[in-house]
């Protein structure tokens, strides 16, 4: 027969104030000066450091680090929030850094502010309420994600970068370092610059998850055509497709081009009427 595993306990500071109606699961580590509410949930094998502040309605996967001085599910920062019961969804094997904020949702869509599993958030980095983070994150100190930002997998933001709000950015894209990004960030693409343009491909992440070099060589043509040779999203389309080169990625990236041009300045979920 196989051994029943042994259950760990979880362990809490004297320090620490943790409301009794918290629900904590096995093997939760929670330092001293932490304090956490009511309406908090935190999955196996988590541990937040001290001075951690967890707020408002939580709920986070296994397996997560939370260093001091991080505060998650405060109010969002918006004027129009009338104090509804929103939330933060929060996956698994997340490391969160010092001083890291994240907002739990405003009442204009969903009422969740949603961070993916293996995200990596350095330093007083900055998730804004109704934000939609995809899995493996990557993002370095200072940066700043304004609300409804929207980003999906394995991307790469660098330090001190300002997303605004409504920005979506695509799988495998690179932002660089003291950038300001207004507008849509492209999958796959490597973008800089106050306003950030898309100055190539983010050759160095595809290869690193394995993408066909064929791909990589269509991207790259792709950009030329777009951004170099700037023929339009349609006419690049026919140029890719004549030569055989109208891969599933390229046709990721004209989709998403496509959209961004539906929005307001460059922000293809921004649909806001103007004021």
């Amino acid at each position: 027969m196989q051994p029943v595993p042994t259950l760990m306990a979880t362990r809490i500071s004297n320090l620490a104030c943790v409301d009794p109606r918290a629900e904590l699961g096995n093997n939760v580590e929670i330092g001293p000066f932490c304090h956490i509410g009511p309406d908090v949930k935190i999955g196996d094998d988590t541990k937040l450091e001290s001075n951690v502040v967890i707020k408002g309605r939580v709920i986070m996967g296994h397996d997560n680090h939370v260093h001091p001085g991080s505060v998650i599910g405060g109010e969002p920062q918006d004027i129009s929030y009338g104090g509804s019961r929103t939330c933060v969804l929060i996956g698994n094997h997340n490391t969160i850094r010092e001083c890291v904020t994240i907002n739990r949702a405003s009442e204009k869509e969903d009422g969740i502010t949603k961070l993916g599993d293996r995200c990596f958030l350095m330093a007083c980095v900055h998730i804004a309420h109704d934000c939609k983070i995809g899995d493996q994150l990557v993002m370095a100190n200072g940066s700043m994600l304004g609300g409804h930002v929207h980003v999906a997998d394995s991307v790469t933001i660098s330090g001190g970068v300002g997303v605004h709000h409504y920005t979506s950015l695509g799988s495998y894209s690179f932002v660089g370092g003291l950038s300001r990004v207004l507008h849509d960030v492209p999958p796959y693409m490597l973008v800089e610059g106050s306003p950030t343009r898309p100055r190539c491909v983010n050759v160095v992440a595809l290869k690193r998850n394995k993408f066909p070099a064929e791909a990589i060589r269509a991207l790259s043509e792709a950009h030329r055509l777009l951004y170099r040779s700037r023929v339009g999203v349609e006419n690049a389309m026919e140029i890719m497709k004549s030569n055989g080169k109208l891969l599933p990625e390229v046709q990721h990236l004209m989709t998403f081009i496509s959209n961004q041009t539906e929005g307001r300045h460059g922000r293809g979920r921004d649909r806001r009427k103007a004021a």
